[in-house]
C-alpha cells in the first residue's frame, strides 16, 4: 500500500515511517519543506500526484506557550492543515489517519477520559487542536483520529529542544545531584514505537472514528522520572517540587489521563503499560549509545 507520513522527520513521524516501511509498504516520508499543510494549493499539489491509500498525519504545531504567543498561526497549522488534509484525503478516496492529543481536555474529571466525554480545552494549542478534529470529521470520509499523551521517542522532538522528558531527566540527572519535580500533573507515557504500531493495525481496518491510543495507566512526571532513574540506575536524588515552583505561563490540565475504551471494545488494543513501555525504549537507548 501506499502510504505518506506527514512530518515524517519528527518524533512520532520517523517511528511511523519505519512501522509501515518494515511492513512491506510503499512509504512517501514528507516534512515541512516537501509540503506546507497550512495551504491548501501545497496539499492539492503535493497528495494529489502521489495518491496515497493512507495519510497519517503527525504534523502540528504542539510547542504550547509557542501556540498561545501565536494563536493565528496554531489555528493555521493544526486547525487549517488538518482540515486541508482531511479535504484532500476525501478527492484521492485516501484512509486519513490524524494524531490528536489529551489537552482537549480541561482535567476536571479525576478519572480516565473515554472518547465520548466532553472535551474542554484550556489552552490555544488543546482548542487548535480540537477545532482540527471538528474539521476532520466533517469533512473525511474515512478518517481515524488519535489522541495521545506524553510522547517520547528515540527520534529528536524539535519543538521541545531536541530532547523528550526521558532524555531531559537522563540529562539533568548527569549534571546536577538533585532534580526537583512536579507531582501534581497526571498523564500516560507513551512511546511513540507503540503508537506507531497502533497507528498501522487500524490502518488494516475500516473501523473509522475516534479513538484514545496511550499506553495503560497513569503517573505524575515525579513518578514518571523515578521510574526511568530506576530503570536507568540513576543515583542523583529526585524530590517533588513545591507548589508553584515552576509556575507555568499557560493553563494545562492537572489530569489529562486518557482510556483506550474504542480500541479495547474492538480487541484491537495494542499498548502495553507505560512502565513496560518505558523499559523497552531504554533497552533500545543504551543499545544505540
Amino acid at each position: 500500500m501506499k502510504v505518506a507520513v506527514i512530518g515524517a522527520n519528527g518524533q512520532l513521524g520517523r517511528d511511523v515511517s519505519r512501522e509501515f516501511i518494515a511492513n512491506g509498504d510503499e512509504v512517501r516520508e514528507l516534512s515541512h519543506s516537501d509540503i506546507e499543510i497550512g495551504s491548501l494549493e501545497s496539499v492539492i499539489h503535493v497528495l494529489g500526484a502521489a495518491k496515497p491509500g493512507v495519510i497519517v498525519n503527525t504534523a502540528a504545531m504542539h510547542n504550547v506557550e509557542s501556540c498561545e504567543k501565536e494563536p493565528l498561526k496554531a489555528y493555521e497549522v493544526n486547525a487549517l492543515g488538518s482540515r486541508n488534509l482531511a479535504h484532500v484525503a476525501r478527492q484521492i478516496g485516501a484512509i486519513f489517519i490524524h494524531v490528536s492529543t489529551d489537552y482537549v481536555f480541561d482535567g476536571s474529571k479525576k478519572e480516565p477520559y473515554v472518547e465520548t466525554d466532553l472535551a474542554m480545552p484550556l489552552n490555544v494549542y488543546g482548542n487548535t487542536k480540537l477545532a482540527g478534529e471538528a474539521f476532520i470529521q466533517s469533512t473525511a470520509d474515512k478518517y481515524f483520529i488519535l489522541r495521545t499523551s506524553a510522547l517520547y521517542g528515540t527520534n529528536p522532538c524539535r519543538a521541545k529542544g531536541g530532547r523528550n522528558f526521558v532524555e531531559l531527566m537522563l540529562k539533568l540527572a548527569s549534571e546536577r545531584d538533585e532534580l526537583r519535580v512536579v507531582d501534581d500533573e497526571f498523564v500516560s507515557p507513551t512511546s511513540t514505537s507503540e503508537l506507531a504500531k497502533q497507528i498501522l493495525v487500524l490502518s488494516r481496518t475500516d473501523y473509522f472514528g475516534l479513538y484514545h491510543t496511550t499506553a495503560e495507566g497513569s503517573c505524575t512526571w515525579y513518578q514518571f522520572a523515578a521510574k526511568i532513574f530506576e530503570l536507568a540506575d540513576v543515583t542523583t536524588r529526585l524530590t517533588v517540587a513545591a507548589p508553584n515552583e515552576f509556575p507555568s505561563k499557560v493553563p494545562r490540565p492537572k489530569y489529562s489521563v486518557l482510556e483506550n475504551n474504542a480500541l479495547k471494545v474492538l480487541g484491537l488494543n495494542s499498548f502495553r503499560t507505560w512502565e513496560e513501555g518505558l523499559r523497552s525504549y531504554l533497552g533500545c537507548r543504551h543499545l544505540t549509545n
